[in-house]
């Protein structure tokens, strides 16, 4: 029977993450990660089992090469680290889990031997010894939390040793005892800086030289997180919006700057991108804009919080839009700027209904 491969990145500081932070953004942000992972798996590996913190993949009857080994850890690794550097510099939230984020690591054990395979549920997960060494492996006198481990067996079977000569990767011996059984390995710490991570979009600030349109301004009997919470998870807009048919967003991820959803009315989709512009230093200012809705070229709502006590803070909506064409900017002052008016008072009023609710 061929060697089959074992290989499990972990995301290490999970457990002091999830039990510091807010519960539901932490299981946001390791959801994200987690699927970064998934989608940097080049290789083809199959995936066992999501365990928590870690990704447990295999590869039956195969071992890759050494180079697409090596390869696919450091597009994980890349992957990774792009993300939390995306979290960290388009994050709007103040809240622990978004704010620590970006200290988390990663750590990948790759393994080799003979597999079996059980199935529960109908599903087919891997059995016997290897798997056993390999998720005790995760288990190790590495002084980091930020390296790549191969076992003896499979360092063996590649070529992979301390001689290796590479820009990321910088191997050294170790051991440890595991059930009175003694497993070698090499492993390397990975330094972030040699990453070449990858791009994103950076969403700039707005700058409106002009009065908003309408304003609006109300205390609310919750905490500025509290409030900023239920403004931006956007599972809490039909609660407070009405005339909406639909809500579209990704469901696992924490609303950032360019974040996007879409709200379905009439048949008819408006698309949304968070924003943000300069606020006071005690304020959180949140914006969208859309460009959707005819005849408006473009519509930016910032809510701007301020916190006033421990459960009361301050809510500043302010409403702008910009349309081109003379004839229609007078159809809207005269038409529509009365039904934002309506819109805006009655969802704060909603929005404000239900807080006081749950408080």
């Amino acid at each position: 029977m061929a060697k089959s491969l074992l290989f499990i990145p972990d995301i290490s500081g999970f457990t002091q993450f999830v039990q510091s932070t807010e519960v539901e953004h932490s299981e946001h942000v390791i959801s994200e990660l987690l699927e970064v992972l998934i989608e940097a798996n080049s290789e083809g590996l199959e995936l066992a089992e999501v365990e928590g913190d870690a990704l447990f993949f295999y590869k039956e009857n195969e071992i890759l090469t050494k180079e697409k080994l090596l390869s696919l850890v450091e597009k994980m690794y890349t992957a990774f680290y792009s993300h939390l550097k995306l979290l960290k510099n388009n994050r709007i939230c103040p809240c622990n889990a978004c704010a620590k984020a970006p200290d988390l690591q990663l750590k990948i054990v790759a393994h080799c031997g003979d597999l079996q395979f059980i199935n529960v549920q109908n599903k087919r997960k891997p059995f016997g010894e290897p798997v056993i060494e390999a998720h005790r492996l995760l288990k190790n006198s590495v002084d980091s939390d930020n390296y790549f481990l191969v076992s003896e067996c499979l360092s063996d079977l590649l070529g992979i040793n301390k001689e290796m000569e590479s820009s990321l990767y910088d191997f050294n011996s170790g051991q440890d005892d595991y059930d009175s059984k003694s497993i070698k390995y090499l492993y390397s710490k990975i330094d972030n800086n040699k990453l070449k991570l990858l791009p994103y979009r950076i969403p700039q600030k707005i700058e409106i030289n002009s009065k908003p349109n309408i304003v609006f301004e109300k205390e609310f009997p919750v905490s500025s997180y509290e409030l900023l919470e239920h403004i931006t998870n956007y599972k809490f807009r039909h609660l407070w919006t009405d005339g909406v048919d639909e809500f579209k967003y990704k469901h696992n991820e924490v609303t950032r700057l360019g974040s996007e959803h879409v709200c379905v009315i009439g048949g008819k989709q408006l698309e949304f991108t968070t924003v943000t512009k300069d606020g006071k230093p005690s304020e959180i200012v949140y914006g969208e804009l859309t460009v959707s809705p005819t005849p408006i070229d473009e519509l930016y709502q910032f809510y701007i919080i301020k916190p006033l006590e421990d459960n009361k803070s301050h809510l500043k909506l302010e409403l702008y839009y910009f349309v081109k064409n003379p004839f229609k900017k007078l159809l809207v002052k005269l038409l529509a700027e009365r039904q934002f008016k309506k819109n805006i008072n009655g969802a704060m009023r909603k929005l404000h209904e239900h807080l006081s609710l749950d408080d």
